[in-house]
């Protein structure tokens, strides 16, 4: 914040009269003001409406809760000095209030003054936008957390290690300075000394914040890694990349990852990936829906999508079926395009985004070359040893123990199968035996696999020309069994 607000004395020195400041954080803003103030030499003066105009040290201009008033009372002020206005975004329809400013505006510059507009939004009226300069008020930084964070550790005496106090700056960015103290607060509370299951109330601050949006939806990831059968390839690139939002990254000289293309066969493990990323991270997941995006005003809908899951950042932003997004014609979806690409390119805040496709051979090139995405995996339907893997995890799932079963007999006979497709074999076979009023057992779950048919089968010309494009193309997201089984007879 000090960084944005210390532009303010080159701007008066230039002469701009009115400065525009978005930010929601009243306090914070003031108190930025009066260091910058007090550092400058200027006067800080504040209005509200329910106090008047009141300057620094309580000296209070009577007879100023009306705009005009309060106006009229900074016109006699003499001196270098900031007039900062926390109601005056309301009062613009008042043709009388724009006409005081535009009078105002050569005496504050001449005077080495200025009048600061603080309002959440920013609600210019025509006359006034060719003669105001927009400051957009950043949220608390890592340094700023952090000292939040140390001071109250320090209060409570409690001592954090070094990993964990890095979760909890990383977990609180992206929140309001007031935001962030009623959850520590909650902590506190909760008396458990800031534990790693005390990040999961920060998470809750955040998916409060997207309540009133019509495009973003907050997933609670209910899922982690080890709920993800198979995909050895993927989870040792994302476990690679589990501490790349924190400052210890930055110092090191990495920057932090853009997002990941997952592309493959349906029910394979995409989206569960999705989850398992924000889950092993611990950042915010949050679903971007594209029908809706594209219900309504599509490109100044991805722009609020976009400004909000910058300000929660670091999250992790899952795009699905993403080629739902970009396959369609006509202006409305290449301007949509066009920003998207734009700010995947040239984007500076730490949102990691999560593109699932099941078909992209008509996506646009440009969206999967290197600089959007960091990395393209290709999820191909599970092999033996992957197959055993989520029958395993399903199968405990469901409080049954896998020990008990001949796995290796049912993945043999599942050739083909998706990883949803398993999980619902698991089930079916649980209704069968449920019905017949006796435990599941391996008739059960073989009978269902011989009496079913996998989608692969069924779409086997589709899912070759996918592995044919995704060859070349793309980094597969599972580890080669063909390699160990070659190491395991070798050693052998």
């Amino acid at each position: 914040m000090d960084e944005v607000l210390s532009r303010i004395p080159r701007l008066v020195a230039a002469r701009y009269p009115i400065l525009w400041l978005v930010s929601t954080e009243e306090e914070r803003v003031e108190r930025g003001l009066e260091r910058l103030a007090q550092a400058e030499g200027m006067a800080l003066l504040r209005w509200r409406r329910t106090t008047g105009l009141v300057a620094t040290g309580g000296l209070a201009f009577p007879d100023t809760q009306s705009p005009l008033a309060a106006l009229e009372a900074a016109s006699e002020v003499d001196g270098p000095a900031l007039f900062l206005f926390e109601d005056l975004a309301d009062d613009f329809a008042d043709p009388m209030v724009v006409r005081r400013i535009r009078d105002l505006q050569s005496e504050v510059a001449a005077r080495r003054q200025a009048i600061l507009i603080l309002s959440h939004r920013v609600t210019l009226p025509p006359e006034l936008e060719k003669d105001v300069a927009v400051l957009d008020i950043p949220l608390p930084n890592r340094a700023e957390v952090a000292r939040l964070l140390g001071l109250l550790t320090l209060s409570q005496n409690i001592e954090l290690p070094a990993d964990r106090f890095e979760q909890f700056v990383t977990a609180s960015l992206g929140l309001t300075e007031n935001e962030i103290k009623r959850a520590y607060a909650r902590v506190l509370l909760d008396g458990r000394g800031f534990a790693e299951a005390d990040l999961d109330l920060l998470l809750e601050e955040k998916a409060r914040l997207l309540r009133k949006s019509r495009h973003l939806e907050f997933v609670r990831p209910d899922i982690g890694m080890g709920d993800v059968g198979g995909l050895g390839n993927l989870k040792d690139w994302l476990r690679q990349r589990s501490a790349a939002f924190t400052e210890k990254a930055r110092i090191y000289g990495l920057p932090e990852p853009k997002g990941l293309f997952l592309l493959g066969v349906q029910g394979c493990g995409k989206s569960l990936s999705a989850k398992a990323v924000a889950e092993l991270w611990r950042v915010p997941l949050l679903r971007l829906d594209v029908a809706a995006l594209f219900e309504g005003r599509a490109e100044e809908g991805l722009r609020e999508t976009i400004r909000i899951a910058e300000s929660l950042a670091p999250a992790v932003l899952w795009i699905d079926e993403i080629e739902k997004a970009f396959l369609g014609e006509g202006m409305a979806t290449s301007r949509v395009f066009g920003t998207f690409l734009t700010w995947m390119q040239e984007k500076t805040k730490p949102v990691f985004v999560v593109g699932t496709a099941n078909e992209v051979r008509g996506l646009p090139p440009e969206l999967l070359r290197k600089g959007r995405f960091d990395e393209i995996f290709f999820v191909d339907l599970p092999n033996v040893h992957e197959r055993l893997e989520i029958l395993d995890i399903h199968l405990r799932r469901r409080k049954r123990d896998p020990e008990r079963y001949d796995l290796l007999a049912l993945a043999e006979e599942t050739e083909r199968w998706s990883g949803a497709e398993l999980e619902q074999l698991i089930i079916s076979a649980m209704f069968h035996s449920f019905s017949a009023d006796r435990e599941l057992g391996q008739e059960d779950l073989m009978r269902v696999a011989r009496e079913t048919v996998p989608l692969a089968i069924t779409m086997d010309d589709r899912l070759k020309e996918l592995r044919e494009w995704a060859r070349p193309r793309a980094r597969p997201a599972s580890v080669d069994t063909r390699r160990i089984a070659f190491f395991e007879d070798w050693n052998a």
